[in-house]
């Protein structure tokens, strides 16, 4: 495995920041959630379209009483540009079909920067 240098904190200092780096010829978006960082390739399964670009949202679900909508996971879903398909930016699992991912690398902050190790 090897650790890339692709930020410095202040490019991602916020909640919700991303950004988009290429590591060899790959693609890959970091984003900083929740003061935690996550990468994911810059790629769809579905049709190789540029899935970090896409917005980032929540999502809703039935809430407990089996009635109540609650938005749930604020920031951390990314959907698809091209075709609206939603992934955790997490775990890079697919919302509807945890069989369908994308890779999730190991983000590292060392001092002001940034790494993702792959």
């Amino acid at each position: 495995m090897t650790r890339y240098k692709v930020a410095s904190m202040e490019d991602l200092a916020t909640d919700g920041d991303r950004i988009i780096v290429d590591i060899e010829g790959q693609e890959v978006a970091v984003f900083r959630i929740k003061d935690e960082f996550h990468a994911l390739p810059n790629f769809c399964p579905h049709q190789a379209a540029p899935l970090c670009e896409g917005e980032l949202t929540g999502r809703m679900v039935v809430g407990d009483d089996g009635w109540e909508w609650e938005y749930v996971q604020e920031d951390e879903i990314i959907t698809c540009p091209w075709h609206g398909w939603k992934f955790d930016v997490t775990k890079g699992t697919n919302i509807k079909d945890q069989t369908i991912a994308v890779p999730h690398y190991d983000v590292e902050v060392k001092g002001d920067n940034v790494y993702v190790i792959r």
